[in-house]
């Protein structure tokens, strides 16, 4: 299993895993995974890492939505952040695009999750890899990543 399941496992978190066929086609990776396993995109989940000016920080967000920089800096209390470089985020986290879930990564990183998310019953992210989801309570999802909560997400 991945390193996400087990981290969960290892919390002694309740969670589902959900498995569909990744279409190396598709344009969004969460819409796809959102799509595929007929979950509702509001509690579907995209794990984002962003560059601080002192190292990398974890942002989730509704597929849905985008994430707002600036209000991910007023979160993190820095002045500027800037996405992270695809290929940084993967050495950071031990996973490939699309498949970077925000549970198991190699070097833990501050987190933030968007409010909408945080208000939900059951949310949805990813398991480490591409056509794999986690589907978990919200407040599990804060509590095992010790992640803020605020509003992080703009309309897409």
């Amino acid at each position: 299993m991945t390193p996400a399941v087990e981290a969960l496992r290892a919390a002694g978190v309740t969670f589902d895993l959900l498995t569909y066929e990744h279409d190396p086609g598709a344009a969004a990776y969460g819409t796809e995974a959102a799509e595929a396993l007929d979950l509702d995109p509001a509690t579907v989940g995209k794990t984002l890492l962003a560059e601080t000016g002192t190292g990398l920080a974890v942002a989730v967000v509704p597929v849905t939505s985008r994430l707002d920089l600036k209000a991910l800096a007023r979160a993190l209390g820095v002045k500027r952040v800037t996405m992270a470089d695809p290929a940084v985020a993967e050495r950071r986290t031990g996973y490939v695009v699309g498949g970077i879930s925000p549970f198991g990564q190699r070097h833990r990183s501050p987190t933030v999750v968007d409010q909408t998310m945080a208000g939900l019953e059951r949310v949805h992210v990813s398991g480490g890899r591409r056509g794999l989801e986690i589907g978990l309570a919200a407040a599990d999802l804060i509590a095992v990543l010790d992640a803020t909560v605020a509003p992080l997400a703009a309309p897409a």
